[in-house]
């Protein structure tokens, strides 16, 4: 039966697939295998703790971690329970992490260690409705519970009703909200979306008919903050639903590594982990003797024709099946072990994805699906189908999503899918959502005939030239970042009379470029003043503005020394450059742009 909680699919999850290994943990330098029956007993225990602390029907609970298995036990503890939880980005600071617990009312908040303790404990005393704070980790604390006392408190009281848990869980309805999920807060203070278990569990279903032979066998692993609603429906609550086994990723600097040892199937991330593999290839390649980079780059190109036949349906022919076999040996199946061996599926969302990058993947032999949604959607609205690939697409809408394009570009979105609205903000809700239940995306877009969705930008990110000219900077942007020299651009130019860029130069194949020239390698802020340098750049900006608009061409441009971050403020927490902030933070640099004087 499909379930129409996700407290119905968690029980489903757990009775149905009974797997040795449901959750995997890499602890004291060992995978670690969880089973189905020691997961549905952590849920279970904690839950019944929660409520022995007094946790009732709609209370919030706060989430306050990495990704870990924890992570999880308190999500479903809760959501069994009956309340509703808010998860916290574990990169926020004190004073954003005391905005959500005051703003959601939680009245409990587990933290994952004594570094998120801390936080809680700073601002604690100006958060009047916490009244407890739960520890994952095992910590010496003043006011601090333990998870394990907790879950222990929990394991008493199941012993005395041993189906308390699912008969809380069986009074959750579809139509309640079992989550509050904070919008980044790009532009003042963040949102508390309110979803409800339908919400969720409507776009979990059309889902698992877009990806139909996911399984049991499927292994993924998690790295994305399961803060953000992609990873929450994706990597979460989809792959408890087909059953497959869920590995925590160490960190975001990991990954690479745990991917070779977790050899994952499926795994879904923002365009930034796609962007790195492709410039560490890409690095790689550089240093090889001439005669190995064009054995590589023929071996790219027979992949990228093969990929081509694959999109359009064709059957290559003998030859190109002989080339494509020879170029897997000598280099694409190399590239693929990099990623574990197995990986037979990517799913990108979260920003667009730069097309060249996506086929360059698909030549490799990595099928990247790209998709598209929003927090305030559960989130998805469209994906590109395994066997209808449409690079540079995001997509067809899934089942029981409805989409159109207004008169302006906006793209609008109807079905079960859409939020219920901004936790305590009617205002904000009725300016998302219109009167006939049409929730505007702030994104600009296009649908073509067969219903495949193209993303032109963010609507509040288009750049106004002060001659008029309308320009998208992501579309540019994305070119700009397959470069091998650069790590990150933001274009800038609004009321200005051309655009220009912030470029954040990829230091490591800068310096090699520079030791290859004879240059001398100083400091950063030295190699980014040099003439030479700067040259350089103006060529690599130059060749990509070619086939451009003339208004939409780089006319000048500053290097900057540091790479935007999160805990600077410049980026989200998955990874998306936060405009405004940079705007505002180089303003005097961008000035002197305009002025004729960097």
């Amino acid at each position: 039966m499909e379930p129409k909680t996700l407290c119905e699919l968690f029980f489903q999850s757990v009775d149905t697939f009974r797997k040795p290994a449901h959750l995997r943990v890499k602890r004291d330098g060992a995978w670690r295998d969880i089973s189905s029956a020691a997961f549905l007993r952590s849920v279970e225990e904690l839950s019944m703790g929660l409520r022995a602390l007094g946790v009732e029907r709609g209370d919030r609970v706060a989430i306050l971690s990495e990704n870990r298995p924890e992570w999880a036990y308190a999500d479903l503890a809760t959501l069994c329970a009956g309340a509703i939880d808010a998860p916290i980005y574990a990169s926020l600071t004190p004073a954003q992490v005391l905005y959500i617990l005051n703003d959601s009312g939680a009245k409990v908040v587990f933290v994952s260690n004594a570094s998120q303790a801390a936080k809680v404990a700073e601002v604690r005393d100006r958060a009047p409705e916490l009244r407890h704070v739960i520890a994952m980790d095992p910590l010496d604390a003043p006011g601090v519970l333990s998870l394990a006392a907790v879950a222990a408190e929990g394991a008493k009281a199941l012993e005395e009703e041993p189906g308390a848990v699912r008969a809380r869980a069986a009074e959750a309805r579809p139509e309640d909200v079992f989550t509050l999920i904070y919008t980044s807060g790009t532009t003042g203070d963040p949102k508390g979306v309110m979803l409800t278990h339908d919400n969720m569990v409507s776009n979990i279903l059309a889902g698992t008919k877009v990806f139909s032979d996911w399984d049991s066998n499927d292994v993924t692993l998690s790295f994305l903050p399961l803060c953000h609603v992609f990873e929450r429906m994706g990597g979460h609550y989809l792959m408890l639903h087909a059953g497959a086994t869920i590995a925590y990723a160490e960190s975001v600097e990991k990954v690479p590594q745990n991917m070779i040892e977790v050899k994952p199937t499926l795994m879904f991330s923002v365009p930034r982990l796609y962007e790195k593999i492709y410039a560490r290839v890409h690095e790689r390649v550089a240093a090889d003797p001439p005669t190995r980079q064009r054995i590589f780059h023929w071996a790219i190109g027979v992949g990228r024709e093969s990929f081509r036949h694959a999109l359009e349906g064709t059957k290559p022919g003998l030859v190109q099946r002989l080339k494509h076999a020879a170029a897997d040996v000598l280099v694409l199946s190399k590239i693929r072990e990099r990623t574990g061996g197995r990986l037979r599926l990517f799913v990108s969302g979260g920003a667009p994805l730069a097309r060249e990058i996506a086929e360059f993947f698909g030549a490799v032999g990595l099928t990247v699906l790209e998709g598209y949604g929003l927090t305030e959607t559960s989130p998805v609205i469209t994906v590109n189908r395994p066997e209808r690939i449409r690079p540079g697409s995001v997509g067809q809408p899934v089942e029981g999503v409805e989409v159109r394009i207004a008169e302006d570009g906006e793209i609008l979105t109807r079905g079960r899918h859409v939020m219920k609205g901004y936790y305590n903000k009617p205002e904000a809700t009725a300016e998302a959502i219109d009167k006939e239940g049409w929730f505007h995306t702030g994104d600009i877009g296009a649908l073509d005939g067969e219903g495949y969705l193209t993303i032109t930008d963010r609507k509040k990110d288009i750049l106004v030239t002060s001659g008029g000219k309308n320009i998208a900077p992501q579309p540019i942007e994305n070119r700009i970042k397959t470069n091998a020299f650069v790590a990150e651009v933001v274009m800038v130019g609004d009321k200005r009379n051309y655009p220009s860029a912030l470029v954040v130069p990829n230091f490591d194949s800068l310096e090699r470029w520079a030791r290859g020239k004879g240059l001398p390698i100083g400091s950063r802020e030295e190699l980014v003043a040099c003439p030479e340098v700067k040259a350089h750049f103006k060529e690599v900006l130059d060749s990509v503005g070619a086939d451009l608009a003339q208004f939409e061409r780089i006319k000048k441009f500053a290097l900057l020394t540091k790479e935007f971050t999160i805990e600077a403020g410049e980026l989200t927490p998955t990874m998306k450059v936060k405009r405004r902030v940079v705007e505002q933070r180089y303003k005097d640099l961008i000035d002197r742009l305009y002025q004729g004087a960097a």
